[in-house]
């Protein structure tokens, strides 16, 4: 599915190099996120340290990345400018334990329900929103305190050095794979920045302009625990519940999302449950700790894999790389140009999007093509979560109209002159109008054998339509008998319940969807 040369196996140093490549890159992502969400850098910093330490210990997925992110960021502000900043903390907790639920009861398995095109629709739609996301680095504040597009020299040094970036991070890796070629790209256009005293815009510079602040900085202390100040009341509770619902979900597609993605990269399998119990007990300690939250980050992840990390090393040294970079060395990392990061996750963004559904549009169904473009553009205009959902309900709906064609009824007589109908194909919601349609009850004779042996009652659509049949059949004066039905079928049938053939041997023995059995 995707195409891009990485190792299959890592090694420590691999994965602390690659992991201080990571924290990087995460300084501008938390800062923009925490500003995206309405509260302070250091709150989506401690997040992303946070979330990303206690899921690369615990989690099911060695080598993703996780921190705090747009998605969940997006549903966070309306949250944060009504009601203030600690009931997001509380709501973050809540959405934490709600994970946690959801790790327990194994809900991480329905992520195999997603459809591959709906798989191309989200990486190329988060290809997409990471490429939008970083031309963001190419405003600049003017006088009035607004941003604007740079123009002139300083349109220039940036654009040439991003192309610097990707041409070290591109070719690199022909010449030596000793380190990684993105922390190498990163040193080198800092350097030359420096030395050159060249007039580009550096993290701190980023900073400042989020916050309007112009003694903003990156710098901080440990994370202090503290109970979410809000009143331990059922108002509150009905306040974060339906925040703690969404960001939940989100949370655990998009990782569950990225999971599989490095599953196809590495050739290994993540385990899905182990990851919602993970970033469940993340994202709780976080909401304890000041943090805004998070889940995995496609961008960071594939920085990750392409750098060779891939044990709980790299994610770990990540976390810690970053803290350090609060606590200790933030005016180093301050004066990291923005053009090598924007460099770096234009490198990411290649790598992800998928070019070959370019070349797969016309060769799939038209339905599938219609998936894959729709997930990407709903990704774009609203969020991962809902374009996931989208998809998976549109790809739904395809499958069972198609499905519904394929219900056949075949009327023949036996040597006793009874008429027997074989039913060929699945009865479900989508195919019980097709399926009663095919039955000429006044021209059948008295005695009417349905056999079900090719067939497979789905779901309590399917009982209907046979309790429907048969109710036809009965007010005709005619015998019925309905042959090879499942146990639960005969259970669930009430006007045609009698009428069942009961075969110990050839009866089938599967399970339907219904609510009176549940």
């Amino acid at each position: 599915m995707f195409n891009i040369n990485v190792a299959k196996a890592g090694n420590l140093k691999n994965d602390i190099l690659s992991g201080l490549t990571v924290a990087l890159a995460l300084v501008p992502e938390a800062v923009a996120f925490a500003f995206v969400a309405g509260v302070k850098p250091l709150v989506g910093l401690y997040a992303a340290f946070m979330v990303g330490l206690i899921t690369s210990i615990f989690g099911g997925r060695p080598g993703m990345i996780s921190g705090a992110t747009g998605a969940m960021a997006v549903v966070m502000v309306s949250l944060v400018a009504i009601y203030g900043v600690e009931y997001l903390f509380a709501t973050v907790v809540l959405t934490g334990l709600l994970q946690i639920l959801a790790g327990i009861f194994r809900l991480g398995k329905f992520i195999r329900l997603v459809p591959h095109p709906v798989m191309l629709g989200f990486v190329n739609g988060l290809a997409i929103v990471i490429f939008l996301a970083q031309l963001g680095q190419f405003k600049v504040t003017n006088e009035l305190g607004e941003l604007e597009w740079m123009q002139g020299s300083q349109l220039y040094i940036m654009s040439g050095l991003i192309l610097l970036t990707m041409v070290i991070i591109h070719f690199l890796p022909k010449l030596t794979k000793a380190v990684p070629s993105s922390l190498v790209a990163i040193v080198v256009v800092t350097v030359l920045v420096q030395s050159l005293e060249l007039d580009t815009r550096t993290v701190v510079d980023f900073v400042r302009d989020m916050t309007n602040d112009p003694l903003a900085s990156i710098a901080g202390g440990l994370p202090q625990f503290s109970i979410p100040m809000v009143p331990l009341t059922l108002d509150t509770l009905k306040i974060i519940f339906p925040f703690a619902i969404v960001l939940a979900a989100i949370g655990l597609i998009e990782s569950l999302l990225t999971l599989t993605l490095i599953d196809e990269l590495t050739g290994t399998r993540g385990r899905g449950n182990k990851e919602c119990i993970a970033q469940g007990a993340a994202n709780t300690v976080t909401g304890f700790f000041g943090g805004m939250g998070g889940c995995a980050m496609i961008g960071q992840s594939m920085i990750n894999v392409n750098s060779g990390g891939r044990g709980r090393a790299s994610g770990i040294t990540a976390a810690l790389a970053l803290l350090a970079f609060i606590m200790f060395a933030s005016n180093w990392i301050e004066i990291i140009p923005l053009a090598a990061l924007v460099g770096v996750m234009f490198i990411v963004v290649i790598g992800t999007f998928e070019w070959s559904s370019f070349r797969i549009l016309n060769k799939v169904p038209k339905s599938d093509a219609f998936v894959i473009v729709l997930v990407s553009g709903v990704t774009v205009a609203t969020d991962l979560a809902i374009a996931v959902v989208v998809g998976v309900i549109v790809s739904a709906l395809v499958f069972a109209w198609e499905h519904a064609k394929h219900v056949s009824v075949k009327r023949v007589s036996d040597e006793k002159g009874s008429t027997v109908y074989e039913v060929n194909g699945p009865l479900f919601f989508g195919s019980v109008s097709s399926f009663l349609e095919q039955f000429n009850i006044k021209d059948d004779s008295d005695d009417v054998i349905i056999e079900f042996k090719n067939s497979r009652v789905v779901d309590h659509s399917a009982i209907e339509a046979i309790d429907t049949l048969a109710e036809r059949f009965i007010n005709q004066g005619k015998t019925i008998h309905l042959k090879h039905l499942s146990q639960e079928c005969k259970l669930l049938l009430e006007k045609a319940g009698d009428l069942v053939e009961v075969n110990v041997i050839e009866d089938p023995d599967y399970h339907i969807v219904s609510d009176k059995l549940a």
